[in-house]
């Protein structure tokens, strides 16, 4: 049970929080999606499946995921015998929602010669119902060992999918979802924005698009457009993924000025993930101190889950958390 608010009232919450850590034997990760305090007080910040990689080497007892849902059961599929918490259960993702267990399995049975490339930004159920998972940094290179005339079905991102398609001259099945961050952006305010900046590149991640995508000067997966923000000889760079990640690009090279790609109404407002910004600082305490929300995955589910995981990590040669930016051309 939640606790009242007015508990919290007083707290040191960062110093209660580190206090938590140590006494849990506990870790903390950020994505970068989170908000700046919780980024700055995490063990790691980084992407999912790097996070939970980087979790499952450690000794903690505890993993605290600050990110959303279905990254917490990917911690738990690589960690079982470690307690994971979520701040808020309620922080899930609207590509998660757009594929339900059950259809995604009726999909893939009306489809039985198509081998299903399904991207982690979905449950574990749906992951239990894969070959292999994929994520934005992975996908190139493993769809790159898969023979041409190979039927598949990719899942749940039509825009990352289409984006391979594009890519890599495929012919993939696309599920009809969508992530509400990356939708959210505007052609038309983009357009004004790089008329304001015309030396400033784009970088934007393949779930945007093709509308976004065209415009970008690179796209890649959140630590990739992170890498070319710090690399780029640009001063100015327009930024078309959550506006979060500016916090650690302005952390590495306070020298740049980086801008969030616009949203329909001008600003960046729209594209701040709601689900992300169901963790806070005092949800993560709550989740320190009382060990819930807790993930639970039964057995069955968690081993069906991971072998696609592991299929995933050796076609792509362990590389979970590597950069595989793509310039524009």
């Amino acid at each position: 049970m939640t606790a009242p608010v007015q508990t919290l009232q007083g707290l040191d919450l960062r110093a209660e929080i580190d206090r938590l850590r140590r006494e849990r034997n506990a870790i903390v990760l950020a994505h970068y999606y989170q908000t700046p305090d919780i980024q700055d007080l995490a063990d790691f910040v980084g992407d999912s499946l790097d996070l939970s990689a980087k979790a499952a080497a450690t000794d903690a007892e505890v993993i605290a995921f600050c990110g959303v849902r279905f990254m917490a059961e990917v911690a738990k599929i690589l960690s079982p015998e470690k307690t994971v918490v979520l701040p808020d259960m309620a922080a899930g993702c609207s590509l998660e929602d757009s594929c339900p267990p059950e259809r995604f399995a009726a999909f893939r049975a009306a489809h039985p010669d198509h081998l299903a490339i399904t991207y982690i930004n979905c449950s574990a159920a749906v992951k239990a119902h894969s070959d292999i998972i994929v994520t934005s940094s992975s996908a190139e290179r493993i769809l790159a060992q898969l023979p041409m005339d190979q039927k598949i079905i990719f899942a749940p991102d039509k825009n990352l999918g289409a984006y391979f398609n594009r890519k890599t001259g495929r012919d993939m099945l696309l599920w009809p979802g969508a992530c509400i961050v990356h939708e959210a952006f505007s052609e038309t305010e983009l357009l004004k924005l790089k008329l304001d900046y015309p030396d400033a590149p784009v970088a934007a991640h393949p779930e945007c698009p093709a509308y976004i995508l065209d415009h970008a000067d690179a796209v890649g997966s959140t630590r990739a457009i992170l890498e070319f923000a710090l690399t780029s000889p640009a001063e100015t760079i327009i930024v078309a993924t959550e506006p979060h990640i500016i916090h650690q690009m302005e952390k590495a090279a306070p020298h740049k000025r980086f801008i969030g790609a616009p949203g329909a109404d001008g600003n960046c407002n729209c594209n701040m993930c709601p689900y992300m910004a169901l963790n806070t600082m005092e949800k993560l305490y709550l989740a320190l101190r009382d060990l819930e929300p807790r993930i639970e995955l039964d057995e069955a589910t968690r081993i069906a889950a991971k072998r696609p995981l592991d299929r995933m990590l050796e076609m792509a040669g362990r590389s979970v958390g590597g950069g595989d930016l793509g310039a524009r051309g």
